[in-house]
């Protein structure tokens, strides 16, 4: 199979641009990514849907992947906790390598097809949980193989892959599978394919926390309060919800410890 992401940059003689010229031919290609994902929409929404009904039902969302997909992972998945208010273990990312691989590539670690799935195991891993491997190529080993056991052992599977037809693709129960086209410099899918799969799994996760109730109207309304920033946001949100002094609102906040909490006292 001839992988997309593998083909031959549309530009030649990247050595040889400007400063100007690299950054607008860059640019070109980035402006195409969400496009691309915009083609998939049909199968982000079925497999949120299915994800969704899932995690309301008390299960939890793992992401796999390797090098950049699953550094991405971690990212999206450890953005959850203070954005969304919630459990550290309920979106959890895993990468080849082990924690060690966040900061520096660990060689062959995605080449294991079954440490995917003992990865997977070290978490109680069952039938309530959901599974995405992100992998731009689709074939990383690390990820099929989870997605192929987790698959038998009656979870649900997704995939965010760059490659359509791909292994993982078609492993997976609900396959998403962007097309972004050849990479600015050929093979670098830490550029648009990282680009498509970050858009996408910020509308996978945001979806499911607004769907389990973590959102109202557009506000976090359980964000962890961990610094300054965000608790004058906190109290902004409580002054504009109850139509109170911004010092009764910062009050309430400390008082309560969340949006929602000191917001649902005074009603």
């Amino acid at each position: 199979m001839k992988k997309i992401t593998e083909s031959e940059s549309l530009h030649r003689g990247l050595e040889k641009m400007s400063t100007s010229e690299l950054l607008t031919n860059i640019n070109k290609e980035d402006q195409k990514v969400a496009l691309a994902v915009e083609q998939v929409l049909p199968a982000i929404e079925a497999a949120v849907n299915a994800i969704a009904d899932k995690m309301l039902a008390g299960g939890r969302l793992f992401y796999l992947g390797a090098g950049t997909s699953g550094r991405l992972g971690i990212l999206d998945a450890s953005e959850c906790p203070p954005t969304f208010g919630v459990p550290h273990d309920l979106v959890i990312g895993l990468i080849a390598g082990g924690d060690a691989a966040i900061r520096k590539a660990q060689e062959f670690a995605e080449d294991d097809k079954d440490l995917g799935w003992k990865d997977l195991q070290a978490y109680d891993i069952s039938p309530a949980d959901s599974v995405i491997g992100i992998a731009a190529s689709g074939t990383t080993p690390y990820v099929l193989g989870a997605i192929e056991k987790s698959r038998t052992e009656q979870l649900t599977t997704g995939c965010i892959t760059c490659n359509p037809g791909s292994p993982i693709g078609k492993a997976a129960e609900f396959p998403i599978e962007v097309n972004v086209g050849p990479e600015f410099v050929t093979g670098s899918t830490r550029m648009k394919s990282g680009t498509a799969q970050k858009m996408i799994l910020n509308m996978i996760s945001t979806s499911l926390m607004i769907k389990m109730g973590r959102v109202e109207d557009n506000r976090m309304v359980d964000m962890h309060l961990s610094n300054n920033k965000l608790l004058e946001r906190g109290t902004q949100m409580v002054q504009k919800a109850l139509g109170i002094d911004k010092e009764t609102a910062a009050r309430l906040l400390q008082k309560h410890g969340s949006v929602r909490k000191a917001v649902n006292a005074k009603k």
